[in-house]
């Protein structure tokens, strides 16, 4: 019946705050739709942001989420970047299983406290090939 994710929504204290870091830190792509509202891109997924009390039909908090991102690159590169841009690591790498089996992962906070896990599966068949990232 479902067949993929299609976009998640995190409550932030300061939108602009979270684009900035997100752009910076995870190099996502912003965006703005409906009345101004704001969004990150990454691949064929997004994530809109919202301040707490904006949306009325759920019940959002600040700091609530807990993302887990699936990287091109490797850790070892994930780590040295964060570390560039003054994000602590919590803890990692560790390993963990994924949604498609076992991977290693870091843990890091956003400005707001939301928790986020950047991931790569251990199989290196379940990740896109180095060659193909731009970024490699």
């Amino acid at each position: 019946m479902i067949s993929h994710l299609d976009h998640l929504v995190l409550t932030v204290s300061d939108i602009e705050s979270s684009v900035a870091f997100y752009r910076r830190t995870l190099m996502m792509r912003d965006s703005h739709f409906a009345q101004g509202r704001r969004a990150l891109h990454f691949g064929s997924q997004k994530i809109n942001l919202q301040r707490l009390g904006q949306e009325k039909r759920n019940r959002a908090a600040v700091g609530s989420g807990d993302l887990c991102l699936i990287t091109t690159w490797t850790l070892d590169r994930v780590i040295a970047h964060l570390k560039i841009e003054g994000v602590d690591i919590l803890e990692g790498p560790v390993a963990k299983t994924g949604a498609m089996g076992a991977m290693q992962s870091i843990y890091f906070c956003d400005p707001d406290g939301n928790l986020i896990e950047i991931s790569r599966y251990d199989d290196d068949g379940l990740n896109i090939d180095s060659a193909s990232d731009p970024e490699a």
